[in-house]
């Protein structure tokens, strides 16, 4: 059975732990929160290299991207560094390429994204592939950034605009610690309720709202009417938040393993085993194929 642990700078209350078969090879995945404690978080990474088969890194990214190029989280690196000799991913693989599938999926089979609607996503920097895919089914796009990142109530409004603000910015910004781009820990289970009295209305003036989920709830008003989210990870609790707020529709990327769905980080990190190849060496392609081979289709959930 190949071992899939996904080490989390997140809150250990959504911690969970499957066994499933992909492509006739058994798994067992689990994922272990340190509540925002960065020294654990190392200290388990130590804990678990060379004794699993592949690591995810969760509520951190190791890369934050201005279209091609990309910029290293410093303290993204501080945990992979930590590991030695088991593969390690963060997730980017797959969202540049299972989240640009998840929009095209979308587009062609429901009515969810006609022409011309008006999306918000919450931060694009590290969701540059999805961000490109809906500006390219010409979806009438609100990038966040600023305003839920910095509290700059300047709505970005192009990918041309969102590379050129990001080549200026990220370079510094990955310097910080990364609780201060993230929530993390306790502060992934609370609002920030100054943000979303200030800017609650960018995601009402939204048909559809898109982004990674903690920060897509962390900034969510109530008294939606019935918009979609386009999201990552959840689990019941936070379907049950999302329809209290009137979300209408939930659009997970990953698929969903017994009544959740994993981060980009875990399934990036099974699809690493399953390929046999060393991350650096993986292509788009290779990922694309193999998620054909395994069916990979978004979870579409009317709420």
């Amino acid at each position: 059975m190949k071992k899939i642990v996904s080490v989390s700078l997140g809150s250990s209350k959504r911690d969970h732990s499957v066994n499933t078969c992909l492509l006739g090879i058994d798994f067992e995945i689990s994922r272990r929160g340190t509540d925002g404690n960065f020294d654990r978080a190392l200290e388990l990474l130590r804990e678990l290299d060379g004794n699993v088969d592949a690591i995810g890194l969760g509520g951190i990214d190791l890369y934050l991207y201005a279209g091609k190029t990309r910029y290293a989280v410093s303290d993204g690196l501080k945990l992979m560094e930590a590991v030695k000799k088991t593969p390690v991913v963060d997730g980017s693989g797959l969202k540049n390429t299972l989240e640009r599938e998840t929009v095209y999926y979308l587009s062609k089979n429901t009515q969810l994204l006609p022409p011309g609607c008006k999306v918000l996503m919450v931060s694009a920097a590290d969701r540059f592939g999805m961000a490109g895919a809906l500006t390219e089914l010409g979806c009438d796009m609100t990038f966040g950034d600023l305003i839920f990142s910095a509290g700059i109530p300047y709505p970005i409004k192009s990918v041309e605009e969102l590379e050129e603000i990001a080549r200026k910015t990220l370079p510094e910004m990955t310097r910080l610690p990364f609780h201060m781009l993230y929530p993390t820990g306790e502060k992934q289970d609370t609002q920030d309720e100054k943000k979303v009295e200030k800017y609650g209305h960018y995601y009402h003036g939204a048909e559809v709202i898109a982004g990674d989920y903690h920060l897509v709830r962390r900034y969510m008003p109530g008294n939606l009417k019935g918009q979609v989210v386009i999201t990552n990870t959840t689990t019941r609790d936070d379907v049950k938040f999302l329809k209290e707020k009137g979300v209408g529709w939930l659009v997970t990327t990953t698929p969903e393993l017994e009544g959740r769905s994993f981060g980009t980080n875990v399934m990036e990190a099974a699809l690493v085993v399953l390929l046999g190849k060393n991350w650096e060496d993986i292509t788009p392609g290779d990922y694309l194929e193999l998620m054909r081979r395994l069916d990979m289709k978004p979870r579409v959930q009317r709420l």
